[in-house]
């Protein structure tokens, strides 16, 4: 990209989830307009979209047409078939770029690229066989937690390799997939970095993220972490190492585990998202630009907006029928209430969330 974009232009936004409607409803204050490439008809995005298409990401006539119709494409998850990426990306500019998918979409290829950073993870193995996985827990030990290399989110696709556990029974239950077996790290806390990055390099991320999960899927997100000062700053420099490695442009996340206490605290990286990021939705109500309008900004090549928070936040996820107490949550003060358009309340499925603010300490 040589020259932002100006309003007016329009982007396109593969995926139709609450991930994709959040960044229409960010681009819209910029005067950007919107298309939302989505193979779901019932997709919440496409309801505060300017224009949607509703294809499968395997249709190739469809994808071109998509493509003439936007100025810049991104997407809201990372799973997009590399076919629809490489297609699309040599019709109109694609951000992130595409390669940085082929990496991120595998759990092996990802630990690698960010050891040959130096930057520090879990002990892991890869696995491949019932024969590695018995290699890699007599290497690794238990406890230890056992992942599909591909497709796995929200504690999908892993299962916890326990003492008593039954390796055998362990590979089936992940259906025998190329997988990655993780140290079971001992946790001081889980927390979390977004940051962003333009096309001409410029670099600004958010305050770190405490996050706890129930059953695997996110339930909060408090800012201010309870971690140092010292690691707020390794986080933040952790995330633009990566960032400038992938030569990235656009929002990523940066999941991190902490261990340790004190003087002995350090982070480890879990996972790097590529987009929009679960735990950086507390942006929307705490800081003057969120992370949506921020991805936008990125992918349009705009300055970065101002990352700094106005107030303390905590982000509670809204899961199933959690969302249908909507009367009651926006009778409370200094919360923020985002719903997500979705006909149907599922147990875990993600419904909408809202930010509680309070006054900065």
């Amino acid at each position: 990209m040589s020259e932002p974009l100006s309003p007016g232009a329009t982007i396109g936004i593969l995926g139709g989830g609450q991930l994709g409607r959040m960044l229409a409803l960010g681009a819209a204050p910029l005067g950007l307009k919107c298309h939302i490439y989505c193979p779901d008809e019932a997709s919440p995005a496409f309801d505060v979209s300017s224009r949607h298409t509703c294809a499968a990401y395997e249709d190739l006539d469809a994808l071109a047409a998509f493509a003439a119709s936007v100025d810049v494409v991104t997407y809201e998850f990372e799973n997009v078939p590399d076919a629809t990426a490489a297609q699309l990306s040599s019709q109109v500019p694609v951000y992130p770029d595409p390669s940085i998918l082929a990496i991120t979409q595998d759990r092996a290829s990802e630990k690698r690229f960010l050891e040959n950073l130096g930057v520090v993870v879990a002990d892991w193995a890869e696995v491949d066989s019932l024969e590695d996985l018995e290699a890699a827990v007599a290497k690794i030990g238990r406890p230890s937690i056992l992942k599909t290399r591909r497709f796995g989110y929200d504690g999908k696709g892993q299962t916890t390799i326990g003492p008593e556990s039954d390796l055998a029974e362990a590979y089936e239950t992940i259906g025998k997939a190329p997988a990655v077996l993780e140290a079971m790290v001992p946790l001081t806390c889980e927390v979390s970095l977004i940051g962003a990055r333009t096309p001409f390099g410029a670099f600004k991320a958010y305050d770190v993220a405490e996050n706890l999960h129930e059953n695997h899927i996110l339930k909060t997100s408090t800012v201010p972490a309870s971690i140092s000062p010292d690691l707020q700053v390794e986080a933040f420099e952790m995330g633009q190492k990566i960032a400038e490695a992938f030569d990235y442009v656009g929002v990523l996340g940066v999941e991190l585990f902490v261990t340790g206490e004190g003087d002995e605290a350090r982070i480890l990286v879990n996972e790097i998202a590529p987009r929009v990021h679960n735990s950086g939705h507390w942006t929307q109500d705490a800081c003057a630009v969120s992370q949506f309008e921020q991805h936008i900004r990125a992918i349009a090549g705009w300055p970065l907006g101002d990352t700094a928070r106005h107030s303390d936040v905590v982000m509670t996820n809204l899961l199933g029928d959690e969302a249908n107490g909507w009367a009651d949550l926006a009778t409370h003060a200094a919360t923020g209430v985002h719903l997500y358009g979705k006909a149907e309340a599922r147990p875990g499925r993600k419904m909408g969330h809202i930010n509680a603010l309070s006054r900065m300490r």
